[in-house]
């Protein structure tokens, strides 16, 4: 490198994507696979709007919530931003309403009964979104998500939703420092994804998966993931004050 080459300060959120990017690239290259086929969701759940601006202005548009109050609160005060907010957290159906008026994408599709409770407030918006089927992986019971067995019934049933465009599965890995235990929920995602492609109804593509988060996304990339879901290796240490 140059001796007057450009550099960053250290730990600021340029550094930090410029770090994440470039270990998302290294994971890519060692499993064979394109890194242009690998997307970086943020997470910027207890995170403010100033910080989401400046993530902005680095050509971030994406950015994924687990909860839909932080998403109306910062929606308003980030209005011009063009931000597409991704819901990623457990889905009450009681929070319908705001998802159809506010998200451009639901990731933790579960159940039937939400699905129709999103068509209906969507209908009434005008508007459609894109979803991922969020699979259960793991045995640990503060995991949500829908049993793998019965993803083919629930993808029959949203193939009659013209409101909800379906893209893929959505999974959380096991909680475990087993790197081995961690990429089995990665490959059966994966596994039940190549299943799923066999009978898919018509429209239905199931080309994204969406799995990895700061602390499993390299080994999410080995299994196949095309998005991971990056937080705190972005934003920095999260304050749940």
């Amino acid at each position: 490198m140059a001796d007057d080459a450009p550099t960053l300060p250290p730990d600021t959120f340029a550094t930090r994507l410029a770090t994440l990017r470039a270990r998302i690239d290294a994971a890519c290259v060692r499993h064979g696979r394109n890194p242009a086929d690998v997307a970086l969701l943020p997470v910027s759940k207890t995170f403010g709007p100033d910080l989401i601006r400046e993530a902005t202005r680095l050509g971030l548009k994406r950015f994924g919530e687990n909860k839909v109050q932080e998403i109306r609160d910062k929606a308003e005060p980030l209005a011009d931003c063009g931000i597409d907010w991704v819901v990623i957290g457990h889905l009450q159906t009681n929070k319908a309403r705001d998802v159809a008026r506010l998200a451009a994408e639901v990731q933790s599709l579960d159940r039937l009964e939400l699905a129709q409770a999103l068509d209906r407030r969507l209908q009434q918006e005008g508007r459609a979104l894109d979803v991922l089927l969020q699979v259960k992986t793991s045995d640990e019971e503060t995991k949500s998500g829908l049993a793998p067995a019965d993803a083919p019934a629930l993808l029959r049933e949203l193939a009659r939703l013209d409101t909800l465009r379906v893209r893929g599965l959505m999974t959380l890995a096991v909680n475990s420092d087993d790197e081995a235990a961690v990429r089995t929920c990665f490959a059966s995602l994966r596994t039940l994804r190549d299943q799923l492609r066999q009978d898919a109804p018509a429209g239905i593509t199931l080309d994204r998966l969406s799995m990895g988060m700061s602390g499993d996304f390299e080994l999410a990339i080995a299994e196949g993931s095309t998005e991971v879901r990056i937080g705190s290796a972005l934003f920095g240490a999260r304050s749940y004050a």
